[in-house]
């Protein structure tokens, strides 16, 4: 029988980055494009981690499938944690990733690069068919932002986040680097041991 993970977004390159990493693992991996009838989750939850446990929940429930959902953000130093929650419509509901990108720079204006610190963050929650929560892991990466965007990689605000070690941007470090350092990836590895158990059994 067909080990099945539904992961819970409709973001292309982020489906294509989680199921390479489990894909090693002899599961079979699906995203909302491929249910038709997948709800639209309403994100109305505070924090990182109950906005993925609605997404993994209610989705689980409604599809009969487990579900692997993540939120997940940057958070600003200097702007006190935001964009956080928000980062995905930072600047509006229908904000696109250059609409957001250029409020954040707006915002940080000329501050030094010292006091341009940020963290993306990462949470993941798993939820089997009848929606309980079994299993979940979190992750943050640190960089500063930079002045204006470099890099076609990634998404969001990986052209503007410089990874301090690398003295690069996830837009300009690719994505074999990115898999290797990145929240959602570091969530993950945290997680897979656990998916692949609960699934396989």
């Amino acid at each position: 029988m067909s080990k099945r993970v539904v992961i819970g977004t409709h973001n292309k390159k982020k489906g294509v980055e989680l199921a390479e990493m489990l894909g090693p693992y002899g599961l079979e991996v699906a995203t909302l494009d491929d249910f038709p009838t997948a709800l639209d989750v309403v994100e109305d939850g505070d924090t990182f981690a109950a906005n993925a446990r609605l997404k993994a929940t209610q989705q689980a429930v409604h599809l009969g499938e487990w579900v692997l959902a993540d939120d997940s953000g940057i958070e600003i130093d200097a702007l006190k944690g935001a964009p956080g929650i928000y980062s995905a419509r930072f600047a509006g509901e229908q904000a696109t990733d250059e609409d957001n990108n250029r409020l954040l720079l707006e915002k940080l204006g000329d501050l030094p690069p010292e006091k341009r610190g940020a963290r993306y963050y990462c949470h993941v929650t798993l939820a089997n068919p009848t929606g309980k929560v079994r299993a979940e892991s979190h992750a943050t990466c640190r960089g500063i932002i930079r002045r204006e965007p470099v890099g076609a990689n990634g998404f969001g605000y990986d052209p503007l986040f410089e990874v301090r070690e690398y003295h690069r941007t996830f837009g300009e470090l690719g994505p074999a680097v990115k898999r290797a350092l990145s929240h959602r990836s570091r969530a993950m590895r945290a997680i897979v041991p656990k998916l692949v158990a609960l699934i396989s059994a």
